[in-house]
């Protein structure tokens, strides 16, 4: 017969003595298996993730390496274009420039202006090479091999050391091309153009010039002076040599604008109105008038490169997006991997 109609037979579940099945065996086996299943996977999920971590980390650190050459060029190239078209820092190592720059002071120059033509005026401070004679007692013969003088080379090329072949110095702009210089007046004035000139940032005690002279700029050339007289080797101590003690306007490095250390004396290098209103006249052809040279006390007032040259630490400083943009593109990269 058919069994259309009728129910199907239960399976009764093993009593447990109360009357009523008992599922409690069963039950607790399938759970244990679910929670086993769930802690596997959750162990293998997190050994994996932090695989994928140290994967992540390595490539990192792979990466850097492989970028650090590229990072200290780009540094370096950003230094030097710094240094040889923007600004320098140089120290001060002599007394030929106070009380307006003192010994170990840093001041920034200003290298940009003279690319576009701008020529030094009077009271301006700059620092200017060597035209030849002025420095030739603090000149020095290194000693050093063929690679630690390539190496030295490569280094004060972005400042980071003085160069054995750079001899700068600092002083004053008093005349420029055209002005005729004197000293002193009946007053004890110094004088440019027939003006006297209130010389208020001379070093207490010093007198404008402890000499007499007389000279006419000749064009394209200056007549520099430290504020120091009596410790300044200056024009008065070269006005036997060729251009009567002047220097050429293209030897001038740039103008001192700032004296950035120590930061108790942070500050401009104003330049004096005495000076800087005084007409000019037009520049005379003729070659400068010599007076003989002076007596002079020393102080060349020298100023070479600070060996902890700004401009580097902009290159680095420069450097630092590339480097930042490269390691948030890896971590990027490592999320997504992950």
């Amino acid at each position: 017969m058919g069994t259309r109609g009728k129910g199907r037979p239960v399976t009764a579940a093993p009593s447990s003595g109360t009357g009523a099945p008992d599922f409690s065996e069963a039950g607790e086996g399938a759970g244990a298996e679910r929670a086993g299943r769930r802690l596997s996977g959750v162990t293998r999920g997190r050994a994996e993730r932090r695989r994928t971590a140290q994967r992540a980390a390595r490539r990192r650190r792979r990466s850097l390496f492989r970028e650090l050459p590229l990072v200290v060029i780009v540094a370096l190239v950003i230094a030097l274009v710094l240094k040889t078209f923007f600004v320098q820092v140089f120290v001060i190592p002599s007394g030929s420039m106070e009380q307006t720059i003192q010994i170990g002071d840093r001041v920034l120059v200003d290298k940009l202006t003279p690319w576009f033509g701008n020529q030094p005026s009077r009271g301006e401070v700059v620092v200017f090479r060597d035209p030849g004679g002025w420095l030739e007692n603090d000149r020095t013969v290194s000693n050093d091999g063929p690679v630690l003088h390539r190496v030295k080379q490569v280094f004060s090329s972005v400042g980071l050391l003085p160069s054995d072949n750079e001899h700068d110095l600092i002083k004053r702009v008093i005349g420029v091309g055209g002005d005729t210089v004197e000293c002193c007046d009946a007053k004890g004035r110094l004088s440019v153009n027939g003006a006297p000139v209130d010389e208020a940032y001379l070093a207490p005690g010093n007198v404008p010039s402890r000499q007499a002279f007389k000279i006419t700029v000749p064009a394209g050339r200056l007549w520099v002076m430290g504020d120091h007289r009596d410790l300044s080797a200056d024009s008065r101590s070269h006005m036997a040599n060729p251009g009567g003690g002047t220097i050429p306007v293209g030897n001038v490095v740039g103008r001192a604008v700032v004296i950035a250390w120590p930061l108790p004396r942070l500050g401009r290098l104003d330049v004096p109105g005495s000076l800087s209103s005084l007409p000019t006249r037009t520049p005379a052809a003729s070659a400068a008038g010599t007076a003989g040279p002076i007596e002079s006390s020393g102080g060349f007032g020298t100023a070479g490169p600070d060996p902890a040259e700004p401009s580097l630490v902009m290159g680095v400083l420069g450097a630092l997006p590339f480097v930042v943009r490269r390691g948030q593109a890896g971590r990027r990269q490592s999320r997504r991997s992950g």
